[in-house]
């Protein structure tokens, strides 16, 4: 404590709310997750009759314990990064970690972005046994995990440069902002974040995604033509149709736009073209096209950016206050940047502090995936639509009963029954 007693009062009170917001989020994490995990079991013995005739007692079964086992490992994941957020947090390990970088390096920029790479790399290191489970046991267990060790390694060594090539410059000029610019830093370094995200949208499906898989023009000649049809007939036009080696890694399936302007692109998991026929694959694509015809994309940008940009003004006020990291265990520099400092501990408790939010997200995501199921079955069939819906839950092990209340929080789409329900399909 220092020796003030308003800013003794002011350390204990950010203290008691950040270890009170631990408690909240980990509380209603727990209720919602133990909600799911009763709700599925109570429907684990009979499949929803509306899904009778297409999925089979033992494939929703499998779903249904599928649920239950990423739950638990969620569970234990959920505690771990708590632990970890003590750590480095009230238990002072970023304190010390700090202040043995600044007596190796000085108070510098150097300085500065060697602690956000250390704090990254590990705490990527100390998540890597419950990566390595949810990988090579609870997918492997449910037939969903092709990912060899070897793989795996190497993803992990790619995103680590990656990281250190994209996220470095970017890291130094929002620092070099931090300490260079007074008062308004956070509005120029939101500008900053909003170049490097638009940028990112472009380099991302022609540089870095194929560093990790590999991606192939679509070679069925009826099924290019009939979606080159399907797409001028919406007035999209696209860079081209590309098929991703998904079934390198997993056996999910999916199907995706990226990048922007006439740079955009149509990516089709191999997966998702072996289990779909081509009308239901024409379906899929045109719920995407729904996607950006009722201008999803550009509204989820720009909340997106309205989230940051709120985000920043708010670090900009924290930074300048010393409660803010004695609060949090980390004492800030008397003597050059805490900049890096001050990013890290925001990091660490933004997400608790949005988790109000997300009821009002999911429920904007939902909404979203209701229109452009609207827009397929405009285009397409509905029917074609439903059914591959069906098969992608199916595959994908999707249980078909969630609790209602877990929904709210945690589905960014809406469960099965809903969506046929809306489409007017069986589930055929």
């Amino acid at each position: 404590m220092v020796d003030n007693p308003r800013m003794d009062t002011l350390i204990s009170t950010w203290t008691v709310f950040f270890v009170g917001l631990i408690v909240l989020n980990a509380g209603l994490r727990v209720w919602l997750d133990s909600r799911q995990m009763r709700h599925v079991r109570a429907h684990r013995h009979a499949v929803p009759s509306a899904f009778q005739a297409s999925i089979e007692l033992s494939a929703h079964q499998k779903a249904a314990d599928y649920t239950l086992a990423k739950l638990k490992v969620g569970g234990l994941e959920m505690i771990w990064s708590l632990a970890c957020l003590l750590g480095w947090t009230l238990l002072g390990g970023l304190h010390h970690l700090n202040q043995t970088l600044i007596g190796l390096m000085g108070s510098s920029l150097w300085q500065s972005l060697a602690l956000l790479a250390s704090v990254g790399l590990i705490q990527s290191l100390l998540d890597l046994p419950l990566s390595w489970w949810r990988t090579f046991k609870t997918e492997a267990h449910f037939g969903f995990n092709r990912t060899t060790p070897a793989i795996w390694w190497g993803d992990l060594a790619k995103g680590w440069l990656m990281g250190a090539l994209i996220m470095g410059p970017l890291a130094a000029a929002v620092i070099t902002i931090m300490d260079s610019t007074q008062g308004m830093w956070w509005l120029w370094a939101w500008l900053v974040w909003v170049a490097f995200s638009l940028v990112m949208m472009v380099i991302y499906p022609t540089w870095i995604a194929p560093r990790f898989n590999r991606f192939e023009r679509l070679q069925e000649p009826d099924l290019v033509r009939e979606a080159s049809a399907l797409m001028d007939r919406c007035g999209f036009q696209a860079k081209g149709f590309y098929v991703m080696d998904g079934s390198k890694r997993s056996a999910h399936a999916n199907a995706y736009f990226t990048g922007l302007g006439r740079g955009k692109r149509v990516v089709f998991y191999d997966t998702l073209l072996n289990s779909l026929s081509r009308g239901e694959v024409m379906a899929v694509l045109a719920h995407e096209l729904g996607h950006f015809s009722r201008g999803h994309i550009p509204k989820r940008m720009l909340k997106m950016f309205g989230l940051s940009l709120v985000a920043l003004a708010t670090l900009g006020y924290l930074a300048e206050q010393p409660w803010f990291y004695i609060g949090l265990g980390a004492a800030p520099n008397i003597e050059g940047s805490n900049s890096a400092l001050a990013l890290i501990l925001f990091a660490f408790i933004a997400p608790m502090i949005s988790l109000p939010l997300a009821p009002w997200m999911s429920a904007r995501s939902r909404s979203d995936e209701f229109e452009a199921d609207a827009f397929a079955k405009a285009q397409t069939s509905g029917q074609d639509l439903a059914s591959a819906l069906v098969k992608l839950y199916k595959d994908n092990a999707s249980t078909l009963t969630p609790d209602p209340w877990y929904v709210r929080f945690f589905y960014s789409h809406p469960p099965a029954s809903e969506r046929l329900h809306r489409l007017g399909a069986d589930a055929t």
